[in-house]
């Protein structure tokens, strides 16, 4: 609503209290016919806000500025006005009584409120403020431009912490010159890789840009005559008015100005930040200034071809997986895994027994997790961490983390990792994603293959629940990542991120902001033809009993229970074409079985599994959990997984109604959920 008024009259609030108006003449002829900045300031000092009007004056014609001053009564205008002494510089400091922020919000000038800071779900987040909230009042750009504006030659919307590029010369003509009147400023938000102790942070400090963010956000400039004031002026665009395609000024947001007092690090991963030229001659030449500059990584000398690596190793971590040790290590020796790093912890069936025994006849190398209860470090991150210096690892080609319920399924040539390696090339990463195996509604143990006893599993396409798509990533030892993780590497040397040749298990190119973090395939990522990792995170009915008293490799503290089933547990299809290794696997595996000290040790594990299972169906609760894993509800909800919502697999197939989980069959396109309940524990 627009009032035309020649009295004052009271505002109430909501509080009950009234504030009385006074209704202010507009006074276009201050700025009229100039070049203008129209924008926010946060907390910004007055230093930081006469360099930012400095630069736009000089470098790009700038003759005047209305600056809307989020943290009002502070003496900004008096200092500012010092702060700039003689430089030729119309400047209005526009205050509100009233705060200007949306409510319940905290202050801009907070990490938690910085686009990209990491770690948001663990931060605290800091108390309302309606000052420096994020604007809740756009139209508070309508008012500058009626009162102060409406005159100007042209305007640009610029926040104190935004910088026009040195390339975007130029820019208040281009908005004279432009059809409706109207540009388009596309904003990337830049980092220093560090501030001097004890200084505040200029635009120069700020010389690094992340290599994978993509996106940048948008404001504009404006010729108010050409364009016409019926057009209203917003946060980000110019109402009704359409900048010509393709015709956007750069500018850069310096965040250390906008969010300041804090380091990088809380502002921005620091594995996302590159240097970039441009910036660097920006602070340089324009500013005169110095910067912090970033650290300059070099990758180790590998071969070029993926081919040309000697040895690959896997780490893992176990506890209690006694009868499935040998066949883990028989499939992928014989597909060319050279070496096995293993870390256990409190196993009570053989596992550490048949472990010490392989170490000594060289197969594998056993070590006990140095995990503690309590401690900072999750078993698997543990076990990790004390993996990187050890020599099987330090020095190997290739090297994986993966688990013994996990296969490597190479789907091209002779199913090999030579037949992958030939078809990589030059890339130093492969990621496999999971194809989540079912128990194929087998209840008993057997002492069989697991390979050849399960080939029930999900669809190719199954983007819910969020674990059917994670994957295990087998990379090129060459130091580009810092860390081993779980999923992939991990803590991206950002200055050598054009060095990644990253593949998924279709062969083709992961996108760069996979590079950091990134753990599970998405419908754009994901990829089977090549090679794809089989997960039986099941098995049967009987060993998930064991399974779920052993408990959870990293989240320790969640049970494995009816909804571990159901999200993992899927029946959908049928794939069997890891079969086609059972010869090889055959062969190795009798060869290792050969030796009477590891057919005792296999025996004796495999007794031990029989025996839990025993004890487990004598209690009540684990019987009433065995019938319930055995139902027709749940073979009938392990096969029809397609059909739900997130929400179904964070609360649990509980919240699955009979007529669904019982019918006869859904039709293809069928789908239910139900309301959001905050996050799984399970």
């Amino acid at each position: 609503m627009v009032a035309v008024l020649e009295a004052g009259f009271a505002l109430p609030l909501s509080s009950g209290e009234e504030i009385p108006l006074e209704p202010g003449r507009a006074e276009p002829a201050f700025l009229a016919g100039l070049n203008c900045l129209l924008g926010q300031r946060i907390a910004e000092t007055p230093a930081q806000i006469a360099e930012w009007l400095s630069y736009h004056h000089y470098h790009h014609g700038a003759q005047g500025a209305v600056i809307l001053n989020r943290a009002p009564d502070d003496g900004l205008a008096a200092a500012l006005s010092r702060a700039l002494g003689d430089m030729p510089l119309r400047v209005i400091v526009l205050e509100s009584p009233l705060p200007l922020g949306k409510p319940g919000m905290g202050p801009e000038s907070h990490p938690f409120l910085a686009p990209d800071a990491p770690g948001k779900d663990r931060m605290t987040p800091p108390e309302p403020d309606p000052w420096r909230a994020p604007l809740g009042e756009p139209l508070v750009y309508e008012i500058a431009k009626w009162r102060f504006l409406s005159q100007a030659r042209a305007v640009l919307a610029l926040d104190v912490s935004d910088y026009l590029a040195p390339d975007a010369s130029g820019a208040f003509q281009r908005a004279l010159d432009a059809p409706q009147g109207v540009i388009g400023l596309v904003g990337r938000r830049v980092y220093p890789w560090r501030v001097r102790a004890g200084q505040d942070a200029r635009m120069a400090d700020h010389i690094c840009r992340q290599f994978d963010q993509r996106r940048g956000f948008a404001r504009w400039g404006v010729a108010p005559q050409k364009a016409g004031l019926e057009r209203i002026w917003r946060l980000v665009r110019v109402a009704h008015a359409s900048p010509t395609p393709g015709d956007f000024l750069p500018f850069f947001r310096a965040m250390a100005l906008r969010v300041p007092g804090w380091p990088t690090a809380r502002l921005v991963p620091k594995t996302s930040l590159i240097e970039d030229e441009g910036l660097v001659r920006m602070a340089t030449e324009i500013f005169d200034h110095k910067p912090v500059r970033a650290p300059v990584n070099a990758p180790r000398p590998a071969p070029r071809a993926a081919q040309a690596a000697q040895r690959t190793a896997i780490v893992t971590t176990m506890k209690n997986e006694g009868p499935f040790i040998l066949e883990w290590i028989a499939y992928h020796r014989a597909i060319g895994v050279d070496d096995f790093l293993i870390y256990t912890n409190d196993c009570s069936d053989g596992t550490d027994l048949m472990l010490d025994l392989l170490q000594r006849k060289g197969i594998v190398q056993h070590r006990i997790n140095p995990w503690r209860p309590g401690g900072a470090l999750k078993p698997q991150h543990a076990a990790l961490q004390a993996a990187e210096s050890e020599p099987v690892i330090r020095d190997c080609d290739w090297a994986i983390c993966m688990d013994v319920d996990e296969f490597i399924n190479v789907r091209l040539g002779d199913g090999t990792l030579s037949a992958l390696y030939r078809a990589m090339g030059d890339a130093n990463m492969i990621s496999m994603t999971w194809r989540l195996f079912g128990n194929a509604d087998i209840v008993a143990y057997q002492d069989r293959f697991v390979i050849e006893q399960f080939t029930r599993c999900a669809p190719e396409i199954v983007r819910k629940p969020h674990q059917a798509w994670g994957f295990k990533t087998l990379f090129r030892n060459i130091d580009i990542y810092k860390k081993m993780g779980v999923h992939r590497p991990k803590g991206l040397r950002p200055d050598l991120w054009d060095q990644v040749r990253w593949l998924n298990g279709s062969g083709r190119p992961m996108p760069r902001e996979m590079f950091r973090n990134g753990w599970r395939s998405t419908i754009d990522t994901f990829g089977y033809d090549w090679v794809q990792l089989n997960h039986y995170a099941v098995r049967s009915v009987e060993s998930f009993l064991v399974k779920r008293d052993r408990g959870r490799v990293n989240h320790v503290d969640r049970d494995q229970g009816l909804n571990y089933w159901f999200r993992m547990n899927h029946n959908a299809e049928e794939d069997r074409s890891i079969l086609r290794m059972l010869p090889r696997l055959r062969a190795e595996y009798d060869r290792l079985m050969a030796d009477p000290e590891i057919r005792a040790a296999h025996e004796y594990s495999v007794a031990c599994h029989r025996a839990k299972i025993s004890e487990l169906l004598a209690q009540e609760n684990y019987r009433a959990f065995y019938d319930q894993l055995c139902s027709q509800r749940m073979r009938n909800l392990c096969r029809r997984q397609r059909h739900f919502g997130s929400a179904v697999f964070n609360a649990g197939p509980h919240v699955i109604p009979d007529e669904i989980a019982l019918a006869p069959d859904l039709p293809p396109d069928f789908f239910f959920t139900v309301k959001h309940s905050g996050e799984a524990q399970h």
